[in-house]
């Protein structure tokens, strides 16, 4: 690789660290190329985005970018790296499923809105809920309080209505 294309690497890799809510980064040793092709489609369909890079690159790009300190300790070895937006649970999901059945594809640490959190934590960023989750859980807590008012309203308005029907009834009789 020459130093043109090592540079555009390195600008491309600070593009997609700038705009990743979250970044993962991956011990991909061992994995054969079937099942990172499968990797790679899985994350894809979570709107993330999986990258293999030189680490001498990413500590370069890194420098630049700023914020991402602890990843120097762990950019040894094989290592691939998950950018993803809005959906920062969803590769911890796909990394432990993987791992689990495997044993191989290991988190070597994360950053989600550059809060670190290391290899350790796994099993706790995957069983975190999506945003989705949690706003679907904050629509259906508010949803329910407006249900009962309105049943509440409604039972009102029904005894109001049967009242003045039987008094209707007693003066026309």
């Amino acid at each position: 690789m020459n130093k043109k294309e090592k540079v555009e690497q390195i600008e491309q890799i600070k593009d997609l660290f700038t705009q990743a809510s979250a970044v993962y980064l991956i011990d991909y040793h061992g994995v054969n190329v079937a099942d990172i092709s499968q990797l790679r489609r899985d994350f894809r369909k979570e709107g993330a985005t999986y990258k293999v890079f030189k680490n001498t690159l990413i500590k370069r790009a890194l420098k630049d970018v700023g914020g991402y300190d602890q990843f120097n300790d762990d950019l040894v070895g094989m290592s691939g790296v998950v950018f993803c937006g809005e959906n920062y649970v969803a590769p911890a999901k796909v990394v432990k499923k993987y791992f689990d059945t495997a044993n191989k594809f290991s988190l070597k640490g994360c950053y989600i809105d550059k809060e670190y959190f290391d290899k350790t934590k796994l099993d706790v960023l995957a069983s975190m809920l999506t945003k989705e989750e949690v706003m679907a859980g904050i629509v259906g807590s508010l949803n329910s309080p407006i249900t009962g008012i309105v049943g509440t309203i409604n039972a009102v308005m029904r005894d109001l209505v049967s009242v003045i029907d039987e008094v209707s009834k007693k003066k026309a009789a």
